[in-house]
This record gives C-alpha cells, structure tokens and sequence, in this order.
C-alpha cells in the first residue's frame, strides 16, 4: 500500500518550514494534520466565528487537494482556546457538516500560534 504525503515541503507561519506533511495518505485513509486560520503564513482575524471559517476552508482545501471531501470525513478533532467559544464555533461547524457530521472530539487548549481554534481530521474514501 503506497503513502502519499501533501504538502510536506510547504512553509508555515514565518517562511519556516514544518517538519510534518499537511494531510498523509494511505490504504484509502486520509489523515489531515491540525490547521489554524492562517492565510499567506499569517494568522487572520481575531473573533472565533471568522477563524472557523478560515480554519475549516483549509481543511476543505487540503481535502480537495487530495480528491476528498467533507461527506469522507469520518472524525475531527477541535482544540479551542477559550471554551466559551464552544456555541459560536459549533454553528459555524455546522453549517459546513450539515445534518451528516463525523465523530468529534472538542477540548480546550492552549494554542502553540495565536489564534483562537485549530482543526484536524480523518477521511475516508473507499475503492
């Protein structure tokens, strides 16, 4: 079974490049490591209902790229850095994952960038 790595080579916030791949895949799995709402190696906006959107449009990215999309996604996981976000963030995560949502898990954390929400998630795409 062959591994594809995505976005290995691609620079993070400050032109540095990351030691991780943005999304690894394998064996019909798909493996999108946690994004923020960075634009152009930058952190965008400062209130959690616009930096979900960003943050959720690079995961819809990175899926594309891969040729997935949000109805593979099969689990994700949130880190949020304030938890009175919670509400706020769940309504915009809804209206991306609708009446279908993957398994979830949602904690507060502590951010290693400044920004206020960070996303991962698992998809999954048969034969």
């Amino acid at each position: 079974m062959p591994i594809k790595r995505y976005g290995a080579d691609k620079s993070g916030a400050g032109g540095q490049n990351l030691p991780f791949a943005r999304a690894v895949e394998a064996g019909g799995w798909l493996y999108v490591s946690g994004q923020v709402p960075m634009k152009d190696g930058e952190i965008v906006g400062t209130g959690i209902i616009e930096q979900t959107h960003l943050t959720i449009k690079n995961v819809i990215a990175i899926l594309e790229e891969a040729g997935y999309g949000l109805e593979h996604v099969v689990r994700c996981g949130v880190w949020l850095d304030d938890p009175r976000d919670f509400w706020s963030f769940n309504a915009v995560y809804k209206s991306y994952f609708g009446e279908h949502p993957p398994a979830r898990a949602c904690v507060q954390s502590t951010m290693m960038v400044d920004c206020k929400v960070e996303i991962d998630c698992v998809a999954y795409k048969g034969p």
